[in-house]
């Protein structure tokens, strides 16, 4: 087993990267790219958000896919349930691995979403994609308790193989939804800045508590040595 200064130096498991998504909520796709391939050692996964896909579009994704990470796509789709269908055709075709909607637009919204991701997938010959819907924003800090579980069950009634959630929410969905695919953005290292994110834990925890995916973006964007912080945010994990 490496030392802790080994994988600071190395990165991490090929296993643990997969687990890992780097969020590159920045407006230009230069910028991104070099952030990702950067950042490459610690991260299997890039997130593109509204920011980046505003600014780029599917570019982003294609570009993204071609560095070797797979594709986040978080725009958060809340619409009819046909213009849902319509745009999570569109993503799965582009190669997105995952997209997320928001549980508040209800079951037959997320049934679109689902269907319309799985089958622009399927016709472009890739493996099935995993929709993931957004249940409770870990920026809304005082979200009634029963939020969290009600939109949850919604998601797993519409189809949905994952959803976002806090990682302060992780033990009641385990408990609720064992086999659902259990996203935490808002990770921070211990005594790090938590922006607007109350409900901020760290990796160790949050891996501890069964996340199958961690969103991971200022804490180690913003440093002026984003190498070094993401080493140093993994150290003990």
């Amino acid at each position: 087993m490496a030392t802790k200064a080994e994988a600071k130096a190395e990165g991490l498991t090929p296993e643990l990267r997969a687990k890992m998504a780097l969020a590159l909520d920045v407006d230009d796709l230069v910028e991104a790219l070099r952030l990702a391939r950067q950042l490459a050692p610690w991260f299997g996964v890039a997130k593109v958000g509204l920011e980046l896909y505003t600014a780029a579009g599917p570019d982003a994704v294609g570009a993204l896919l071609d560095s070797g990470f797979d594709v986040f796509l978080d725009l958060k789709l809340h619409d009819i349930p046909t213009t849902v269908g319509k745009a999570a055709n569109v993503a799965g075709a582009l190669g997105a691995r995952y997209l997320t909607m928001h549980a508040h637009g209800g079951a037959e919204m997320m049934r679109a979403g689902v269907e319309g991701f799985h089958s622009g997938a399927t016709n472009a010959g890739l493996e099935a994609p995993t929709a993931v819907a957004i249940t409770v924003l870990t920026s809304d800090a005082d979200a009634p308790a029963h939020i969290m579980p009600n939109r949850l069950r919604l998601a797993v009634e519409a189809g949905c193989g994952g959803i976002v959630c806090a990682g302060t929410s992780l033990k009641d969905v385990r408990e609720l939804s064992p086999r659902t695919f259990r996203v935490v953005p808002g990770i921070r290292a211990a005594g790090g800045d938590k922006h607007d994110q109350p409900n901020a834990v760290t990796p160790e925890l949050a891996l501890a508590e069964g996340a199958d995916l961690l969103v991971i973006g200022r804490a180690v964007t913003l440093s002026d040595n984003p190498a070094g912080a993401a080493a140093a945010l993994f150290a003990e994990v």
